[in-house]
Formats: C-alpha cells, sequence, structure tokens
C-alpha cells in the first residue's frame, strides 16, 4: 500500500458527514459542538484538498452535488469503523472511571432520571453522565448514546435490551381544573373538558377518538410538542393530559380524572450496544439504570 498517498483528514471528513445529514452548517456545527465558521472551513479544506465541489445551495438549503454524492457512502464507512474501533476500546476498559452517555425521552429525563444519577454519582463518583434528552430514540449504533431507555424493544442484532417493566399512562388534571369542569370520571363527562395535545393537534384527536372519546377540536385548545411543556400545562390546569403514572401519582397540583378508563400502557426497555456491556463502567451503569428504575 503506498501510505504517502493517504492524505485525508479524518476531522474534515466527519464535518462533510454531519453537514450531509444534518443539512446545514448551522446544525452540524451543533451536532459537533464546534462554531459555524470552524466547520465550514472544514468542509471548505476537504473541497479544496479534494478538488471537487461537495455542496451546492438549493431553496436556502444545502444539498450534496454529485460529487458529495459519490463520496458520501464512503465517509459512512469511514464513520463505522472509526465506531467500531471506538466500541473495541472501550470494551477493553475494566476502569469505572469515564463517561456514560444515557439517552432517555425528555419526561423520564426530566423527572425520573436526576435521583438515580445522584445516587449512581455517589456510589461511582469517578464515572461522568451525559444525558441526551429527546423524544426521538438515539442511535446506538452509531454512538450517539451507550445506553438507551425506550418505549420499544430493539430489532437490531448489534444491540442487547432488558425489559424493566410496563408503566401505565393514566389521565391528570389539576385540581382547580376539576373543580371548574366537575368530576371528569366518565366519558360523558367530556362535552365541555379540555384536553392538552401531545404532538400534531389532528393525530392526536385521531388517538383520542379511536379509544372512544367523543370529542372535536372545541375540546383541545392547546398543542405541544414538548412533553415536558404539557406536563407543566397540566400542573396549571389548562387541561387534561397524559403522562406516566410513576410521574404523576407524586405530584400533588394534580389528580387522577376518568379512573373508569383503562389507561394508556407502555413498556420500559433498557438497551445497549452488544459490544459495550463488556465494559466495566458501562455494565455497572446498565445494571444500576435496571435495579432504579424497576
Amino acid at each position: 500500500m503506498d501510505w504517502n498517498s493517504i492524505s485525508f483528514d479524518w476531522n474534515r471528513a466527519r464535518a462533510f458527514l454531519v453537514t450531509a445529514e444534518e443539512g446545514s452548517l448551522s446544525a452540524a456545527a451543533r451536532a459537533l459542538g464546534m462554531t459555524q465558521p470552524t466547520l465550514g472551513r472544514q468542509v471548505s479544506a476537504l473541497e479544496s484538498q479534494l478538488g471537487v465541489v461537495l455542496f451546492e445551495r438549493v431553496g436556502g438549503r444545502l444539498s450534496l452535488t454529485s460529487s458529495g454524492l459519490d463520496l458520501l457512502g464512503h465517509v459512512k464507512t469511514m464513520a463505522d469503523a472509526a465506531n467500531q474501533v471506538s466500541l473495541a476500546a472501550t470494551k477493553r476498559s475494566d476502569s469505572m472511571d469515564g463517561n456514560v452517555c444515557i439517552a432517555a425521552s425528555e419526561i423520564h429525563a426530566s423527572y425520573l432520571l436526576p435521583p438515580i444519577i445522584y445516587k449512581l454519582r455517589m456510589a461511582e463518583p469517578g464515572i461522568s453522565i451525559k444525558v441526551v434528552s429527546s423524544n426521538e430514540a438515539s442511535d446506538l449504533l452509531r454512538r450517539e448514546a451507550d445506553i438507551a431507555i425506550r418505549s420499544f424493544r430493539p430489532t437490531e442484532a448489534e444491540l442487547i435490551s432488558k425489559k424493566i417493566k410496563d408503566v401505565d399512562a393514566p389521565f391528570y388534571a389539576a385540581k382547580n381544573h376539576t373543580e371548574q369542569y366537575g368530576s371528569l370520571a366518565t366519558l360523558d363527562d367530556l362535552k365541555n373538558a379540555q384536553f392538552l395535545a401531545i404532538g400534531d393537534k389532528s393525530v392526536f384527536l385521531k388517538q383520542m377518538n379511536e379509544r372512544g372519546f367523543a370529542i372535536s377540536e372545541d375540546n383541545l385548545g392547546i398543542e405541544s410538542e414538548s412533553h415536558i411543556v404539557h406536563w407543566e400545562m397540566v400542573k396549571q390546569g389548562l387541561g387534561i393530559g397524559i403522562v406516566p403514572d410513576n410521574i404523576g401519582d407524586r405530584e400533588p397540583l394534580v389528580e387522577r380524572v376518568l379512573t373508569s378508563i383503562e389507561p394508556i400502557s407502555f413498556p420500559i426497555w433498557l438497551t445497549s450496544h452488544r459490544e459495550l456491556k463488556a465494559s466495566k463502567r458501562i455494565r455497572f451503569v446498565f445494571d444500576f439504570l435496571a435495579e432504579e428504575l424497576h
């Protein structure tokens, strides 16, 4: 092999790959934790080094050129190989000191994880924890997180998982909301009740009516993509919301409503990359989370 012919800068290649996947320099810079000008210089340097144009602007967004498309597959292969090197190194580490990244939904990251991480840090202060809070599933195969708390079982052969338990998500309303609209015990009590939609209002309405709720858009005055915003508005008496019972039952400002209706139920799965379970540190955090979340 002609080693002198390999002058490819991985940092530039990574900048190109993330920009291609994120669709803009600003989004890619946020993903990599660097400034947009620095990222732009890395992409420009790669273009100069290769003698090709990788991106063009289309409608205010960056679009890959034909040269960029040709290169993208090769750079993705490089990224996968780099991830495998990182996984192999992590696998061989017997040290408890180091970083562990945990991905969880907004609601779990905000209300369930803080006391658990406090106990974990008290037990092993050498472990540094990063929490990725998102309602989108992190890609463990590409090392977006080491461990994920999910509501579904993974299908990828490279991932391992453990079902923690099933959790009910009943309906809750603030006590002052209940005083205004009545007991809200059955479906017949919902004529004037206000629900707080999570996500798209029309999708939420369709899902609720499929469950037997004869409600219309008049019952949905507020919608939010954020589960945290949703829960805070429930607590302030703006409407009826849905939240896991291990969070909702702890809040003194609210009470369960529509108790005659079967609550929504979903599982909690703990997931990690199969290679990472061989790491003493990752295995400890995985088992610690499993015990505390049960």
